[in-house]
């Protein structure tokens, strides 16, 4: 899962993991939004891009140039998901947290954070596979 996981309240993130792990399945879950001042602050930047890029959008609509330029619809609503993307992200901690509590024999779970591939913010992440029943950081 990519940039989803803190769309899933508590108790459904720990059903997620949990399901996983009773299936011995693994599973990935990767989040470039944090609770961070500069995580949030590059939100404006992401809300601006449509303001660069919508003119060579394909198909052309008008309706995307309206609530492009004219009522600033589109932007707007990228930077209000972004900031309450990054409010709700889980840190490693809480993680942590809601891995220690699964019930799962034979599974091992990495929860961490990773600096991304330009060195900037850091991908929180949390990987469960089978074997020895483990949490690591």
């Amino acid at each position: 899962m990519f940039t989803s996981f803190h769309h899933f309240e508590p108790t459904e993130a720990r059903a997620i993991l949990q399901n996983a792990a009773d299936a011995r399945q693994g599973i990935g879950i990767f989040e470039v939004t944090r609770r961070a001042p500069t995580t949030i602050a590059l939100m404006l930047p992401w809300a601006i891009l449509p303001l660069l890029f919508t003119p060579w959008i394909r198909p052309f609509r008008w309706s995307r140039l309206l609530f492009t330029y004219v009522f600033p619809a589109i932007p707007l609503v990228l930077l209000f998901d972004g900031i309450v993307s990054c409010l709700r992200t889980y840190r490693p901690h809480e993680l942590r947290e809601i891995v220690a509590k699964l019930t799962a024999a034979e599974y091992h779970w990495d929860v961490g954070e990773r600096p991304n591939s330009a060195g900037r913010v850091p991908i929180a992440y949390r990987i469960g596979h089978p074997g020895a029943n483990v949490l690591t950081s």
